[in-house]
């Protein structure tokens, strides 16, 4: 096919619950999680695909023009829908035009609406070509499985329609939601498998990538008035459609609302931050990142001082914080909840410690000032709930040492954000007292000490002891670890990131002056990229460039020098406090506006989770992450202060 489709680029619509639909720019369905229909049957986890995609063409002048492309095995484009887009636009939501005959236009559109959540998709003739005889069909792409699996044809799936004047009915499998959908156009059933669709990302992943779709029918629209496809699941309600004047109807009230909705966004990075906020078990969460990632404890408190506190978001991080105060455990918070209603994961020393910070925010914060005195009693009731369970030793080996520092880890398991782990294989391990912890740590004694004067002690001979221990004058920063698997004085003086949490990225630096300034330096010098910070030096023995391969190498190069972008905030708030605020310009300059130019890259109107080590420093992971456009957030509204 010539030109050949952009299918690097995507676009997410989520749908408040955790749900969400999304694709590639080309229509070119790249992943397993390419969906029109991904609802959360248990929001904002458990989520299942119902539908998948859609083929779609045009009769016209006796000929028929594909509107669509997919990909199947062994890498074969077909039909060739996708040269025939002349424009794509990802705002306020997804919009195709489409060339066919010369001045013959059609315009696609795709949104997620909400309360209750669907997914809306139109078609419309452009202005010039009302009069023009045409007709369109779509077939719909229908599974029904976990959203991380794979479907495959079999006996089992029922094709059977449930036809009500305009709505139509679909339930392949008794054990999952049925599918519903409304419209103006009229539908013909005709059962069919589409076998052997390919996902060129999860080839390039080391996954299985192929997969069978059940298409039950066809709809059809003689157009000339806007053609409309309303799809809802049985999780989220279903509304009855009697009339093509109450569907068409129904569309142009959820476009204005959406339409509203989002305009309420100042800036489109803020309108991006919405799609992580969601209603969970028993409140708001967020999410870390789509397609894959639910609600992960760590991610959560990093990305709730960028998505809610910076955007004014008070009432949605109250909510948060107060929903998370409930599930504390022996001090510890859970890292992660699983969606199949397995008991929570509490694999984190920092995801506590992350609360902390956070809470500490939000009190000083506008909606700090309007909790009730029992909502501010519950927040510091937790805040002195994690503190004692880590002064006191919890889970895992964590515990306050003796030189008021905080120890944690033992063989097998990852409790740092440095967390990649491959069967027994902990890439990573960090046993011992990791450099960002003790940040966290001695900020989050800081903020306990303003409450009660008992964590005073601890937090003073922590400082000292970090000041004299953590320092590498051989090499001017800061160890990564020290008393490395608990042994006294063994050093990890490995060059990451993580010593960037000493100077900036949280409340107290707990480094200043001449030492302050070579850390940034050095950070500056050989972590920094355009998309954020390596998580190892280029020249240390165990640097990867390039996150690619199997399961295996990749997650051996998670943290060997893979990007993180999220890290960005704390490195241009260290970068800042080291140089001044007269110095926001160049920050903006030279560090915000190669990831705000990100923004037309890989994930639409996001930043992703991870990028190459090496140039180009091509985008990995999640397209969409939480923590990412969370903390290009937090350094926007620092960037606006007067202060740094």
């Amino acid at each position: 096919m010539s030109p050949s489709p952009d299918d690097t680029s995507e676009w997410l619509e989520a749908d408040g619950l955790g749900g969400f639909a999304s694709g590639t720019a080309s229509g070119v369905r790249t992943r397993r999680y390419h969906a029109l229909l991904l609802p959360a049957t248990v929001p904002p986890g458990t989520r299942v695909t119902l539908v998948n995609g859609f083929d779609a063409w045009v009769e016209t002048g006796g000929r028929s023009l594909a509107l669509t492309t997919q990909r199947y095995e062994p890498d074969v484009l077909h039909p060739d829908g996708a040269r025939r887009i002349a424009r794509f636009d990802d705002a306020p939501w997804p919009r195709w035009t489409y060339r066919l005959d010369g001045a013959l236009e059609v315009v696609h559109e795709i949104f997620v609406a909400r309360d209750p959540a669907c997914t809306v998709l139109t078609w419309r003739l452009g202005e010039e070509c009302r009069t023009a005889k045409i007709r369109l069909s779509i077939r719909l792409f229908l599974s029904g499985r976990d959203y991380h699996g794979l479907h495959h044809q079999n006996d089992a799936f029922r094709f059977d329609a449930d036809v009500r004047g305009q709505e139509i009915r679909w339930q392949p499998y008794d054990d999952l939601p049925g599918v519903v959908g409304s419209t103006n156009g009229s539908y013909a059933h005709d059962p069919q498998w589409y076998r052997n669709f390919l996902y060129s990302e999860e080839r390039a992943r080391g996954l299985d990538c192929v997969e069978d779709l059940a298409s039950p029918g066809v709809l059809r629209w003689e157009c000339g008035e806007e053609a409309v496809l309303v799809l809802a699941s049985g999780v989220d309600g279903e509304a009855r459609l009697e009339s093509r004047e109450a569907s068409s109807d129904r569309v142009r009230r959820l476009r204005s609302e959406e339409t509203a909705r989002r305009a309420a966004a100042p800036t489109e990075l803020q309108r991006a931050a919405d799609a992580y906020v969601v209603r969970g078990r028993a409140g708001r969460t967020i999410i870390a990142g789509y397609p894959w990632f639910t609600d992960w404890g760590r991610d959560t408190f990093i990305a709730l001082r960028g998505l809610c506190l910076a955007t004014g978001r008070f009432e949605a991080a109250r909510d948060i914080l107060l929903s998370w105060s409930e599930h504390i455990s022996e001090g510890m918070l859970p890292n992660r909840f699983p969606d199949a209603g397995s008991e929570p994961e509490f694999n984190s020393v920092d995801a506590s410690l992350w609360y902390v910070i956070a809470v500490g925010e939000y009190l000083r914060s506008r909606g700090g000032a309007e909790l009730s005195a029992a909502q501010r009693g519950r927040l510091s009731a937790a805040v002195e709930a994690i503190l004692d369970g880590y002064g006191a030793g919890t889970r895992y080996g964590i515990r306050a040492d003796s030189d008021g520092l905080l120890a944690a880890g033992q063989p097998g398991v990852q409790l740092t954000w440095m967390d990649a782990k491959v069967g027994d294989w902990v890439v990573t391990p960090r046993i011992g007292k990791p450099v960002e912890v003790q940040a966290l740590w001695l900020n989050a004694l800081r903020i306990g000490a303003s409450g009660s004067r008992r964590f005073e002690d601890t937090l003073e001979r922590g400082r000292r002891s970090f000041t004299e221990r953590f320092w590498n004058e051989e090499r001017g920063f800061l160890h990564d670890v020290v008393d490395v698997d608990h042994a006294s004085g063994a050093v990890d003086p490995a060059l990451r990131p993580n010593q960037i949490f000493a100077v900036g990225g949280l409340p107290s630096a707990l480094l200043d002056g001449d030492r302050a300034r070579r850390v940034v330096d050095v950070v500056e010098a050989h972590l920094w990229t355009p998309l954020g910070l390596r998580s190892l030096g280029p020249g240390e023995p165990s640097y990867v460039g390039r996150y690619e391969g199997s399961v295996r190498e990749r997650d051996g190069a998670y943290h060997q020098g893979t990007v993180w972008p999220w890290l960005t905030g704390a490195f241009v708030e260290a970068w800042l406090r080291v140089r001044g605020p007269r110095e926001r310009p160049e920050a903006r300059r030279r560090f915000l506006q190669p990831l705000r130019d990100h923004l037309a890259d890989a994930g639409l109107g996001h930043v992703s989770e991870i990028a190459d080590g090496d140039a180009p420093h091509t985008p990995r992971g999640c397209p969409f992450q939480a923590w990412s456009v969370g903390e290009l957030l937090r350094l926007e509204h620092i960037l606006r202060n007067a202060r740094a």
